[in-house]
């Protein structure tokens, strides 16, 4: 597996495990999501964007990091243009970092490539350090995440046979309608297992 990391322009905490998360990818950086390799101590591979959101400091500092340049008028964001040049050069994993708070449309144009990619078969995630999104599909296991760890499953489509295992509030074979909240705020108690029979769902989780 070629797992990729690309640092996006929105908030990093930085965390054990994210650190964990990212040791040993490769690295591209998107636009003034370079201002993140430095406490992540990543050395990105190339840059990418139209660097309108990049400092001059920051520019001066990674002058010699490869650049790839694009006008600000164009019809992707930076982010996704990292994202297609990792896939160029053989990614089959990603970690997405800096995809939380910044602007809600790119938040929530983060989330919804991480579902289109994860339904072309790659494997993603979206985080910002103690915010943290993956794709449920047909099944999901999560691991390193201390008990009481808050977890949220955001229905995109209509769940059929949602099964959810060590949590506080275990489900078994549920249907759950797109837009409930009946999966909002549930807690880890031991190492998550979730599993569907159809349908496509988020899932939130904030690591303490």
């Amino acid at each position: 597996m070629s797992c990729f990391t690309i640092l996006l322009g929105g908030r990093v905490v930085v965390t054990p495990r994210l650190l964990a998360q990212v040791s040993g990818s490769r690295v591209i950086a998107a636009d003034s999501g370079m201002s993140h390799a430095a406490k992540l101590a990543l050395k990105p591979e190339l840059w990418v964007g139209d660097f309108d959101s990049a400092s001059k400091e920051l520019q001066s500092e990674y002058h010699d990091i490869p650049r790839l340049s694009f006008p600000e008028a164009k019809d992707a964001t930076d982010g996704e243009l990292a994202i297609s040049e990792a896939f160029r050069r053989g990614a089959t994993a990603l970690i997405l970092v800096g995809g939380f708070g910044g602007r809600a449309d790119h938040s929530f144009a983060h989330v919804m490539q991480m579902v289109e990619l994860a339904s072309r078969g790659a494997d993603v995630l979206l985080t910002s350090g103690d915010e943290e999104a993956h794709v449920l599909q047909d099944h999901l296991a999560l691991t390193g995440l201390a008990k009481g760890t808050r977890l949220s499953i955001l229905p995109l489509t209509n769940l059929n046979g949602l099964t959810i295992e060590n949590l506080r509030w275990p489900l078994h074979n549920q249907s759950v309608m797109r837009g409930s909240t009946l999966t909002l705020s549930n807690e880890i108690h031991g190492d998550p297992q979730m599993t569907l029979q159809s349908g496509i769902a988020v899932v939130m989780v904030y690591p303490t």
